[in-house]
This record gives C-alpha cells, structure tokens and sequence, in this order.
C-alpha cells in the first residue's frame, strides 16, 4: 500500500513540473514578431506593345516554270544547275534548222506576193484610164481592181508568215522569263520536246526578297478583333515582323506584313497572312518552316509584372501577393495574358498603385506583417 502511494506522489509531482515548465515556456515566448523584410514593386500602367508569335513556310516571291514554246531536239543546255540566271538568259537551244527553213520560205513568199502586187497594180492603173474611154468594159475594171486588192492582201498575210516564223525561230533559244536561282534540269541534250509540253524543263525561283506565308486560327483573329473593338487594344501602324529559325536563331532582317486571305481555310479553320523579307545572303529557302513574331496592337494601359512573382494556387490559379493595409500581406487571384521579356501582361487582379512583393515570397503568409523596401533598393544591395 505504501509503495502504490509512493508511485502516486511521484507521477503527480511530474505532471505538476511540466505544466509549470510550459507555462514558463509560453511566457518566455516573445508576443511580438518582428515583420519580415520583402521586396516589393510599385505596379504603374505603362503603354505595352502586344506581339504574338506563329507558325509559318517561306515560298519563292516568283516562281517560273520554263517549258519550250516550240517543238523540237534540244541540242544545248547553257546554265549550271543551282546557279542564278538573269531574265532573257538562254538556258537550252532547241535545233533551229526546220524553223530557218520555214523563215526562208516565208520571205521568199513575200517577194512573191510583191511580184504579184506589183503587177496588179499596173493593171489596175491601166485598166483605170481605159475605162474612163470606154475602151474596156466596166466588169474588166472592177476585176482588175479586185485582183489589185488581193495582190495586197497576200502581201499582208506573207509578212505575217515572216513574222510567225521569226518569232518561232527566237523562241528556239529557251529563255529564263526571270531572274533568280534555278533548279535542275529534266531534260539534257538530244531529249524531243514538244510546245506546252506538261513537263517543265526547269523551274526558277526569285528568292531576294522571299516571303513567309504565316498561319493565324480565326478563332484568335476574332478575339483580337474583339479586344480592339471593346479598347482593351488599340490598333498599332507597327507592320514589321520578326522570325525566328528553326535552329532557335533570330533572322536578322526585319519583314513587313503584306496582306491577309480575305478568306478562311476550311480544312485548318486558319486565315494565312504574308510577309515580305529582305534575303540577300540566301538563308531562307522556299518550304523552310519558321516562326513569325508580329505585333498585333498595343496595351495603352498594360500591367506588367515579373514572372516571378506570380505563384500557383492548389486550384491552379494565378496569385500575386501585395502589401495592403498596416503593411499586411493580402493575396490577389490574378489574370494573365502573355509573356513578354520576363514578365506577364496582368489583364485583371491588379491595379496601378499596388505594392507587389517580388522577393521574400517564400517567408510570407497571408495576413503576416511585412517590411516592404523597393525592389531597386533590394537589387542594388
């Protein structure tokens, strides 16, 4: 009995020292915790440029399709594959023997039809004073005449045989109709080719300037229009674009945008716009898949915040923290737009005069106190 009272005392002693341990504990606890030191930024709306960035294909400026304009053997190929030609260049001689011969045979068919003129002519005047003296008869004179008029007739029709079969013996000298970089050739020396024929002999590509078809959905193109209609945008003069290659590098010329398709794709639901790039160094090449950036109006009333200072909520929304009042820190459920050089465009949830924390995030908590400071003092320390 004694032991169980001893074993008693003892645990009731234990309970009543830790209570008076705790009591000490809180106590001693400091009842006023010193605010945390942030970085905070004052948001002011500023007159924001809004780009946005697209898909897209370069494709010659002009592209021509040599194809022979008369029949015959090509004897001469006259360019290096790859090369650039100039426009009047000869690119293949087709064997101009048939077409001479036809060029001879039509003038010496007009030194005919000049003969036959000429004879007609004199009759004509003859039979003209005869007929003022009754000495032939009206019906002589007017076949006369009519043999005169044919005679002519036959002159204008070998002048134009001359002229067909001067124009046919030119057109046996393949020309390139422009200037640019040309292709290979499908047909070589001794190939039969044909007028109009379906196969090209060559294809020619102007490539300074070039363009770049850009695709933009017309979902987006609505909701663009829709911004600048309700002012949240205005319209800019800025046409300039900018790409960007396929191996991440920036093109160095600047483009200008050209037109848009007054229609949409119905397979793509897209609308194509195209933009006109300087190329003299030859590094863009037609079917070249690129990225357009290019401005589509500007924010005359734009928040921009840095990136980082924009978290995530368990609901996946965007939360900016600021500094309310007596220096509390308030959460803000916020907008975003899109980025640009290391910040968001906010569309809602902020306004210009709050204080942003940028930096201290992870120290802070709704409600707690705060020591703002600039965030270029911040920086400058």
């Amino acid at each position: 009995m004694w032991q169980i009272a001893k074993v008693a005392f003892a645990l009731g002693l234990t309970v009543v020292l830790s209570a008076c341990d705790k009591s000490n504990a809180t106590q001693e606890t400091p009842k006023d915790v010193p605010p945390v030191a942030v970085s905070v930024l004052d948001i002011v709306a500023i007159e924001q440029d809004i780009s946005v960035e697209l898909p897209g294909r370069s494709k010659a400026f002009l592209v021509a399709e040599v194809r022979p304009q008369v029949s015959g053997i090509i004897i001469e190929r006259s360019f290096e594959e790859g090369s650039n030609v100039t426009a009047g260049q000869s690119l293949y001689q087709i064997d101009s023997a048939t077409y001479n011969a036809e060029l001879v045979s039509a003038e010496a068919d007009l030194t005919r039809a000049n003969a036959k003129l000429a004879s007609a002519k004199a009759k004509a005047a003859r039979y003209q004073a005869l007929v003022k003296k009754n000495s032939i008869s009206k019906q002589d004179y007017d076949e006369a005449q009519a043999a005169y008029k044919e005679a002519l007739a036959d002159v204008t029709v070998a002048k134009a045989a001359i002229n067909t079969a001067q124009i046919n013996l030119e057109y046996t000298k393949v020309k390139a109709p422009i200037s640019g970089r040309i292709g290979k050739s499908n047909v070589t020396a001794g190939a039969l080719v044909t007028a109009n024929q379906t196969q090209t002999l060559a294809t020619i590509q102007q490539l300074d300037p070039i363009n770049v078809d850009i695709v933009q959905s017309s979902a987006q193109l609505l909701r663009l229009k829709a911004k600048l209609k309700e002012g949240q945008l205005k319209a800019t003069d800025n046409a300039s674009v900018t790409l960007v290659l396929e191996d991440g590098s920036t093109y160095d010329h600047a483009g200008t945008l050209q037109f848009a398709e007054v229609s949409v794709d119905e397979n793509t639901g897209s609308v194509t716009l195209r933009a006109e790039f300087p190329n003299p160094d030859g590094i863009l090449l037609p079917g070249m898949y690129v990225r357009a950036i290019l401005n589509t109006g500007s924010d005359p009333q734009a928040i921009m915040v840095p990136q980082k200072a924009i978290t995530r909520n368990s609901k996946g929304q965007a939360v900016a923290m600021v500094v309310g009042a007596d220096n509390k820190v308030e959460p803000r459920v916020v907008t975003t737009a899109e980025a640009i050089n290391n910040e968001w465009r906010i569309t809602s949830g902020l306004n210009a005069g709050d204080k942003l924390i940028v930096e201290g995030l992870q120290k802070i908590r709704p409600g707690a106190v705060v020591n703002p400071t600039p965030l270029s003092d911040s920086v400058a320390q």
